[in-house]
């Protein structure tokens, strides 16, 4: 990826999170670029979007399959994932709510490897018995997926909630009791 095409990712993904609503003309007055250079590099603003996406796809996939590497139980594994996975939520959480947008639908599409992975991980630990199943895997994971960025959005800029808080959330709404969500918090 050239330099150029990068910077104006990442500074996108700044002002997105900011505005979700902000267009092609705010992100390269952002990245002090002339709008012609990031409409060289993405032709619309789906396809800003969609490379954010994809960016976003690969780096997740790349931190879950590093948790799944681990060989753990599935609350080990998934403790291991959203404690990895924290120091990416200030770049990735603009897509939860571009996921509910008229991108929904292509944003979907994209994450659907990370969804499955994330839904694979929750039907072993529903069928070891570590997991509720008082939702359907697919559901239940993505509920607690979202959770971690919810919480990232409620307390990241102060600083009063952390990888810890969203571990033992997400972990409690996987129905894994709490001693052992904290006990799996604290061991990250």
């Amino acid at each position: 990826m050239s330099e150029a095409r990068s910077r104006i990712l990442d500074v996108a993904l700044q002002v997105l999170a900011g505005n979700p609503d902000a267009g092609m003309g705010d992100i390269a007055l952002a990245a002090g670029v002339v709008r012609r250079t990031v409409y060289g590099h993405f032709p619309s603003r789906i396809d800003l979007v969609r490379s954010l996406a994809q960016l976003a796809v690969n780096e997740v996939q790349e931190v879950l399959d590093g948790a799944n590497a681990t060989g753990g139980t599935a609350p080990q594994v998934w403790a291991d994932f959203i404690s990895r996975l924290w120091p990416l939520a200030h770049r990735y959480r603009v897509l939860v709510v571009l996921r509910r947008s008229e991108y929904g639908r292509e944003i979907h599409a994209l994450l659907e490897p990370v969804d499955d992975s994330i839904t694979e991980l929750v039907r072993q630990g529903q069928a070891a018995g570590s997991f509720g199943r008082h939702l359907p895997a697919d559901i239940l994971g993505q509920i607690a997926f979202a959770t971690v960025f919810n919480i990232f959005d409620s307390g990241s800029t102060d600083g009063t909630l952390s990888a810890r808080e969203a571990t033992v959330t997400s972990l409690l709404t996987l129905g894994v009791p709490a001693t052992t969500a904290s006990e799996l918090a604290d061991s990250r």
